[in-house]
């Protein structure tokens, strides 16, 4: 969510299939990293050209889109009519999902998303590792270890992430969360492993960027996320193939990644103390 870990499980299972058709080694090349940086920038210009006035969920664009998360649907769609988006050498997994948790508040659910150590017990078995790390000048940092299994091969992402909060008003927050860090790892956690060094590897992600979005009200916690990702491309020839593939797992990803989120926040719910206190210390913490 605000940690980007949603993203990143949705898109890393996505783009696997690149890695299943073409295992070769790859280098991320300049013109892709220019492309994947420009597409960002793009993004968070969005983020600072939001007015007021605005909507600041995506739900409330269509009252379709709002009735049925509020009827408590998880909503999962792709960001754009193009997706995965063609860049050179590479491709551009941009996709959006939508929860509501009723009965929640925003301390509940900070309290979850930002528990970077216990990402392994929240998302297992796709996470592996989970730990906090020293905070930056930009905000929290975190690594994690994904895991995916390309054929018979077990291949895991360890990846360090830096992720930072903006409170918009007293009910509305948004998180921002980027790499800084993927390695490819095959064989991960058997005799023959292999790490490979960043920027290198079969490239079936080279990059995870995500936006994170929280609003209180309706009686509960409205949360969208927006995982994007960057892999390697894949051959025209088999776009007819890849592509109906690559939305299936993109689509199930990310809507297995928010039940698991919302199935963290109602176990802590439920252990948490009856006596109500004010959340305004959980609200600066995630800052």
């Amino acid at each position: 969510m605000g940690t980007s870990i949603h993203k990143l499980l949705g898109v890393a299972a996505v783009s696997i299939l690149c890695f299943s058709l073409d295992s070769s080694a790859a280098e991320l090349a300049p013109d892709t990293l220019q492309a994947w940086n420009e597409y960002i920038r793009t993004e968070n210009s969005k983020i600072a050209g939001r007015s007021p006035a605005s909507a600041f969920l995506w739900i409330d664009e269509s009252p379709d889109r709002q009735r049925r998360v509020r009827d408590g649907e998880i909503l999962i769609s792709p960001a754009g009519k193009d997706v995965p988006k063609s860049i050179p050498h590479g491709l551009i997994h941009h996709w959006i999902g939508a929860a509501f948790l009723p009965d929640t508040r925003l301390e509940d659910v900070f309290n979850v998303v930002r528990d970077y150590g216990h990402y392994k017990n929240y998302y297992a078995p796709n996470v592996l590792d989970s730990r906090p790390l020293h905070q930056a000048d930009c905000g929290k940092r975190f690594s994690l270890v994904i895991l995916n299994k390309a054929l018979f091969a077990k291949t895991a992402l360890d990846a360090e992430f830096e992720e930072s909060y903006k409170q918009l008003d007293e009910k509305k927050w948004y998180s921002v969360t980027s790499s800084t860090r993927v390695q490819q790892v095959d064989n991960y956690a058997e005799p023959e492993e292999h790490r490979w060094a960043a920027d290198t590897g079969s490239g079936y992600v080279w990059r995870l960027y995500s936006l994170s979005r929280f609003e209180q009200r309706d009686g509960g916690v409205y949360i969208e996320l927006e995982a994007i990702a960057l892999s390697r491309n894949v051959p025209v020839s088999l776009h007819w193939l890849v592509n109906p593939i690559v939305r299936r797992v993109s689509r199930n990803s990310l809507e297995v990644s928010l039940q698991k989120t919302e199935e963290a926040i109602h176990s802590a719910q439920s252990t948490r103390s009856p006596v109500i206190t004010s959340n305004d210390a959980a609200l600066r913490a995630a800052k």
